[in-house]
């Protein structure tokens, strides 16, 4: 499956390369740092669906790509849901290996009245036939699916589940796509940022910031946020050496690692510092002084400190990369 995700050279290489100067720099007391984290408990029966799940039970309409700035390249249904697919399912499979309980928690994607994005052969949209013999949407071979958590368009909750679910698309599996989103970030013209979904914290920002910076909270006093203004948090059970985190499941549901930044595109923040990590879902994170970084779901506005002491365990992170008390 690991082939399904495109990885960047450079970046595996720095991090192997930089970790090796990581843990030890920090002197505060670790007794609530936690081992790596525990596999994700059963995925596909884990949770229930939420309120208005019915609601996304129906045909996906016009598919909408959009590149994500933490996951890349994702299909959403014509209302803006995040689509994800199944690694359990593998390659073009016969039939879908998420029934039942599953079904509930991860609603199959009816291949009816599905449209592709213009750009992308008509030839990757297919179909496999579930066991109450109805027909599911495919892409690419990928059996598709919406995540019943997700409770407004934009959101990726789904994202990582289990290390069996993603909403991103494996670029190697579906040609064409990088002609399709190019480099822009709102390759349908629709004008919305595919990320803001997620909270209203990166709405209003003025102008564009680093990627890192500081700013001087008159509570905290000087913190560091992300290119949108976002205040970034550490987690108490997260560890430094050897990077680990312990923010999985339901955890991302509210704390989204921060994307990756260019160690030159900082201010305020030694750029050896900036080290990127590799979650266990195999995604890329943005650590300070290797220590992970994530934004808060219930900051709404730039500058917010809302995540700031959530359950003794969440604290906004000084330019150092240390933990703000």
């Amino acid at each position: 499956m690991a082939n399904w995700r495109s990885m960047t050279v450079a970046l595996t290489a720095a991090a192997i390369m930089l970790t090796a100067g990581c843990g030890g720099s920090e002197t505060e007391d670790k007794s609530d740092s936690a081992a790596p984290a525990a596999p994700v408990a059963q995925e596909s029966l884990a949770g229930t669906p939420s309120d208005g799940a019915d609601s996304r039970n129906g045909a996906a309409g016009q598919l909408t790509l959009a590149n994500d700035p933490n996951l890349g390249a994702i299909v959403t249904d014509a209302t803006g849901f995040t689509l994800y697919r199944f690694t359990k399912d593998g390659p073009n499979p016969t039939v879908s290996a998420c029934e039942g309980d599953c079904a509930k928690l991860w609603p199959p994607v009816p291949a009816d009245g599905a449209t592709l994005p213009t750009g992308l052969d008509a030839a990757l949209m297919g179909s496999v036939t579930r066991q109450d013999g109805s027909t599911q949407l495919t892409l690419a071979g990928l059996p598709l699916y919406r995540y019943a958590q997700d409770s407004k368009p934009g959101q990726t909750s789904g994202d990582g589940v289990g290390g069996t679910w993603f909403a991103s698309l494996p670029e190697d599996k579906v040609p064409g796509l990088d002609g399709v989103l190019g480099d822009s970030a709102d390759p349908t013209g629709t004008g919305t940022d595919p990320g803001a979904g997620e909270t209203g914290a990166g709405d209003g920002a003025a102008a564009a910031l680093p990627g890192l910076s500081v700013v001087d909270d008159p509570d905290l006093g000087e913190i560091v946020v992300d290119a949108k203004g976002r205040t970034l948090y550490r987690f108490t059970k997260d560890t430094d050496w050897p990077m680990t985190t312990a923010c999985t499941g339901a955890c991302l549901d509210k704390w989204k690692p921060a994307a990756l930044v260019d160690k030159n595109d900082v201010e305020g923040i030694a750029p050896k510092l900036v080290i990127p990590f590799k979650r266990p879902d195999g995604k890329d994170q943005q650590t300070l002084d290797c220590w992970p970084l994530y934004w808060f779901t219930g900051d709404e506005q730039p500058g917010d400190i809302n995540g700031q002491g959530v359950g003794g365990t969440w604290f906004a992170v000084a330019p150092d990369g240390s933990l703000v008390k």
